[in-house]
């Protein structure tokens, strides 16, 4: 069995929070700043179903990509239709683009990110434009060795291409990669594809999906992954050597 070298996370609800409420703050702000007849969960609900529609045709096999900025115009000018107001779509997804730039990390994250890469690389893979994504990465007290975006691999996880980029920059066996993520569809299931091992990171405790690939590990907070990572049964490869100025 290959060490396992490296640990390449998602970003948003792995490191980064990206919970209901950050989005309603969204949607709160977008209604004042424009000056929309409606509700925060009205407005939600009739954007999530142009959201959700973007989300299936991003993921439909040989679809064209279309970032997220865009996808999400989209549904926001679907969602004022449906609503009969008159609000710009445009402005509207470049708000849920700042926002999502400045969520904040788990307080589990930073701790947990320096154990592991005392001896591991790390590194990222997200489904996010790079406007949000960077600016997070950024802010992230750890070294990453690559920030890879769907945006830049113009592909969505669970396309295995995009794992493929990172252990081509990486120059890395997939054998020596674990990809922890918050999914079993676009986390687990991508990861597997491109012959990476997975940890699911289920903060939240739901049952997993029975008709999706089981996760090699499963944990409730980054504090626990080097223990799964340890399960695995590859024990941790020496510590990196510091370098002092």
């Amino acid at each position: 069995m290959s060490a396992i070298t490296t640990v390449i996370f998602d970003m948003f609800n792995t490191i980064a929070q990206d919970g209901p409420e950050h989005w309603r703050q969204t949607f709160v702000e977008i209604i004042a700043e424009q000056g929309l007849d409606t509700t925060p969960e009205a407005l939600r609900h009739a954007w999530d179903y142009g959201a959700g529609n973007f989300r299936d045709r991003r993921t439909a096999p040989g679809a064209p990509f279309i970032s997220y900025l865009d996808g999400w115009a989209d549904a926001f000018a679907a969602a004022f239709a449906d609503l009969n107001l008159d609000g710009d779509a445009r402005a509207a997804a470049q708000k849920s683009i700042d926002d999502l730039s400045a969520r904040p990390l788990w307080p589990d994250a930073p701790e947990a990110l320096a154990i592991i890469g005392r001896n591991r690389r790390l590194a990222v893979i997200s489904n996010a434009d790079d406007a949000y994504l960077n600016p997070v990465a950024a802010r992230i007290p750890a070294h990453f060795e690559a920030v890879i975006s769907s945006e830049a691999g113009r592909c969505y996880k669970p396309d295995r291409r995009l794992f493929q980029s990172a252990v081509s920059a990486l120059d890395v066996a997939p054998s020596q990669c674990v990809y922890v993520g918050d999914k079993q569809f676009e986390d687990v299931m991508g990861a597997h594809g491109a012959g990476l091992l997975a940890v699911w990171i289920n903060r939240a405790g739901a049952p997993p999906d029975p008709a999706l690939p089981a996760p090699d590990g499963e944990i409730r907070n980054l504090l626990e992954l080097p223990d799964a990572l340890a399960k695995l049964g590859s024990p941790p490869i020496p510590e990196k050597p510091r370098r002092y100025q």
